[in-house]
């Protein structure tokens, strides 16, 4: 028994960068927060992009993309990140939570 092998034609498949172009042009404001956030931290905190790719074990280029806002991080990552700012500094973990979080903890 031969089992039947087939290829799907070329104007079927739908690439990772065409749905994320998608998703940018239904941008619902939440796009960039996390990127925002942290351009403003490692700003006012003089931290690098690199020593926090260093300390995530990350190519600088990932944090890159969150920096312009080119590309969001999971809400893993948004954890990762803070725990290695929190690390490099205490101050700039908090603010980047607060940043990125607003006050949703706090009473209106």
């Amino acid at each position: 028994m031969t089992s039947a092998s087939y290829s799907i034609p070329r104007k079927d498949v739908i690439s990772c960068d065409y749905i994320y172009d998608a998703l940018l042009l239904w941008d619902d404001g939440s796009m960039g927060r996390a990127g925002k956030a942290l351009r403003e931290v490692l700003t006012q905190y003089g931290i690098s992009q690199n020593s926090l790719a260093v300390k995530m074990g990350l190519q600088r280029s990932a944090i890159y993309k969150w920096f312009h806002e080119e590309r969001d991080p999971t809400a893993e990552t948004v954890v990762d990140i803070t725990e290695a700012l929190k690390s490099l500094n205490s101050q700039a973990a908090e603010d980047f939570v607060k940043l990125y979080l607003g006050d949703v903890l706090s009473d209106s």
